[in-house]
């Protein structure tokens, strides 16, 4: 199966407006509309240029990709127009003016700081790790090796967020609600891809991942981005059964490629219990013998996911 490519910027730039313009309609920028049918879902270009103040033959060159000498107050005003999020002004401005890397983009492994992941396996109780370039998730603590389904078991290319939980079973079944985890996962994935067009395995990975998942396919195609930040998720964990935890996402100083994922527990709850359980069995679980995962000073780990029946099930998933 040929795969198309993915990430060229002028088809991505046509392919988010496109999206983010069908879905207002003439009403929510102040509009009237006439009733009749409409043949076209949402705003047409005529419209939008209209609430941004630009002409439409403007519009229709930024919107069929051509980005050239495209000013900032243009993008706000469209921005505007469009009722863009602060995460997808950013994916606009990156798509219309993109970075040129004068280097290759490294296929190095991605590394935690020796410290950092020091500070992380202190971190008791609370399953922490981290999440690198492209979703892979780079460094985890013992309890979130647990939690998250014995990462260190796996090779190195499974470690990554989007390829888990779109092509793994154990961690479609790990998230209570997997279509909001799997729609968060994409919009992450696709504001990386923003910042990134020339990444090789960026494209790699995208590419595997709408082959092998209509799930995924389906979702690329709504071009939705967002940023990482706060909430809560309810896991289904197969060891201690329902877990409902909060979360907080930080991006971490020297590298902001490099964000620190935190789980917890209201105290005195049912979830802090099982939380407590699992620590007690990450305490008994032996050192990984390496195999095909992440090297020892640095290692390199998966998003999220676990699932299966018992205790074999929750060291393998993630």
């Amino acid at each position: 199966m040929e795969q198309p490519d993915l990430m060229d910027p002028r088809t991505e730039l046509s392919e988010f407006l496109r999206t983010r313009r069908a879905r207002l309609q003439p009403v929510d920028v102040g509009l009237a509309h006439y009733g009749g049918r409409r043949r076209v879902p949402g705003l047409r270009r005529e419209e939008l240029a209209q609430v941004a103040g630009v002409s439409v033959a403007y519009y229709t060159r930024l919107e069929q990709g051509h980005s050239h000498n495209v000013s900032t107050g243009v993008l706000d005003a469209i921005a505007g127009a469009l009722r863009l999020t602060r995460a997808e002004r950013d994916h606009l401005t990156h798509l219309t003016k993109p970075k040129r890397h004068t280097r290759r983009v490294s296929t190095r492994p991605q590394r935690v700081r020796p410290l950092l992941q020091q500070m992380i396996d202190a971190m008791e109780g609370v399953p922490a790790y981290v999440v690198g370039r492209r979703l892979d998730v780079i460094g985890w603590n013992p309890l979130a090796n647990v939690l998250l389904g014995g990462l260190s078991a796996r090779p190195r290319h499974e470690l990554n967020m989007a390829w888990l939980v779109f092509l793994d079973p154990g961690t479609r079944a790990l998230y209570a609600d997997w279509a909001q985890k799997a729609s968060d996962v994409v919009a992450w994935l696709r504001l990386d891809a923003g910042c990134h067009t020339d990444d090789p395995q960026l494209n790699a990975l995208i590419g595997e991942l709408s082959v092998k998942s209509p799930d995924f396919r389906r979702l690329w195609a709504k071009h939705n981005v967002q940023e990482k930040s706060y909430g809560t998720k309810e896991l289904r964990h197969p060891l201690v059964g329902r877990l409902e935890l909060s979360f907080e996402v930080l991006k971490l100083p020297g590298d902001q490629s490099q964000e620190l994922v935190a789980y917890h527990a209201a105290p005195g709850s049912a979830s802090s219990e099982a939380l407590r359980l699992l620590a007690s069995w990450a305490a008994e679980m032996p050192a990984p013998d390496g195999g095909d995962g992440p090297e020892p000073e640095a290692p390199a780990a998966d998003g999220q996911g676990a699932d299966g029946s018992g205790a074999e099930a929750a060291t393998r998933h993630a």
